[in-house]
């Protein structure tokens, strides 16, 4: 269960953390609230750097060789305060040059993904170019690029190449692999399975706690199982949050034991909604508690933004996949796969497989110290800020770990 709501916050795209990048580094970021962004800050090692009045920024910000502590701070009207810290490490070579901040050489990627580069030199900046695999994906008339690039599966030759004012070329090759389409992973044949959740007793709610900080407003919402239609099963669960509220969450958990030796997870499920315009983001978690560490897998399609996002427990934020979602077709059952796994400090967000695409995420967070002995499953609903009601059905909801 996550504490922060799934509609705000402030999310970096740029750089990544625990990234390298050379000087200057371009900072791409955007915050959301349930009251309008007034105004976002970069603080570096506490200092201020960049102030602006929108609420997402694209910039670069000359930044000294050496590791370095970031915070990206915004403020809404209502005086919340939002904030995404993070260290990044800026290298010691020539300012002169084009600076790819994602993605990161030979990293694997999932189909589309985004291309965050800069560039800079002693004159003016005046075009940037994409190249995969020689072919011109991506272009820019400024110093900065954030493109989504779309590629087949496999190893590919990517170029970032920079243009001054003079004609000089400054260029930064990588390599790309992008995962293939298919099926996710077959778990072993000893994993344990936990099977047709959706129709167990037990589960719990509440719309308090979903919300900002673990204080969101009071919405209705109501959980009824044992649907014989829509069902893929026979027995789906009818999942509803009440209308009137704006931004309005509602969460759903079903504790299923503690497992402290488990280490890698599958959730597995089916779903189902007649209005996605109203909905703000819909959210597929899994938590495993063992001592002092509390292992959230919080995802969520974020509607609005149009793309999956992963949790950032110890940063408290959400981070973008770059893997699209739109809102999902209605009145059409979507089939969903997260593979995730554990280390002895960490989330990792492995493969997301929606309706028959793998797309390899390949991400990982610091867990949140919190001291707790759980496994569960959840589901979370958010309205968009028309407080409009609307309604999810989940079936073959199933959880493998092992």
């Amino acid at each position: 269960m996550l504490a922060a709501s799934a509609f705000a916050g402030v999310t970096i795209s740029s750089p990544a953390p625990g990234s390298t990048s050379a000087s200057p580094v371009h900072f791409v970021a955007s915050a959301s609230s349930s009251a309008p962004i007034v105004a976002i800050r970069i603080y570096v090692d506490n200092t201020s750097v960049f102030l602006t009045s929108s609420s997402n920024l694209d910039t670069l910000v000359p930044i000294s060789a050496g590791t370095h502590s970031v915070v990206v701070q915004a403020w809404d009207s209502a005086g919340a305060i939002l904030k995404a810290p993070e260290t990044i490490t800026v290298n010691t070579t020539s300012s002169s040059g084009v600076a790819v901040s994602s993605p990161a050489n030979n990293a694997t990627v999932g189909s589309p993904f985004q291309v965050v580069a800069s560039a800079s030199a002693s004159r003016p900046i005046v075009a940037m170019i994409a190249y995969l695999d020689s072919a011109t994906v991506a272009k820019t008339s400024s110093a900065s690029m954030n493109a989504s690039i779309s590629a087949g599966s496999g190893a590919h030759s990517l170029v970032v190449q920079a243009w001054d004012n003079a004609g000089t070329v400054y260029k930064q090759a990588l390599t790309v692999n992008v995962g293939s389409t298919g099926n996710p992973t077959p778990p072993p044949s000893g994993a344990i399975v936990k099977s047709e959740i959706q129709s167990m007793t037990g589960w719990q709610d509440c719309s308090v706690c979903a919300g900002i900080g673990g204080n969101g407003p009071v919405t209705s919402l109501s959980m009824n199982q044992f649907q014989a239609s829509p069902s893929l099963s026979g027995s789906s669960a009818k999942f509803t949050i009440g209308g009137g509220v704006k931004f309005g969450d509602a969460l759903w958990w079903k504790q299923l034991g503690a497992d402290d030796a488990a280490t890698n997870f599958q959730y597995d499920l089916d779903f189902y909604i007649t209005n996605p315009g109203v909905a703000q983001a819909l959210e597929f978690d899994v938590n495993q508690g063992i001592g002092n560490l509390k292992f959230i897998f919080g995802s969520q399609c974020a509607v609005k933004s149009g793309v999956w996002e992963v949790w950032d427990a110890a940063n408290v934020t959400w981070r973008s996949t770059g893997i699209p979602c739109g809102p999902p077709a209605a009145f059409k059952w979507h089939h969903l796969t997260w593979e995730l796994h554990r280390t002895a400090t960490q989330t990792v967000f492995v493969a997301l497989t929606v309706d028959g695409v793998k797309h390899f995420v390949n991400r990982a967070y610091n867990a949140k110290a919190q001291s707790s002995q759980e496994l569960n499953v959840a589901f979370q609903m958010d309205m968009d800020g028309t407080g409009t009601s609307y309604s999810v059905w989940l079936d073959n909801v199933k959880l493998t770990y092992w």
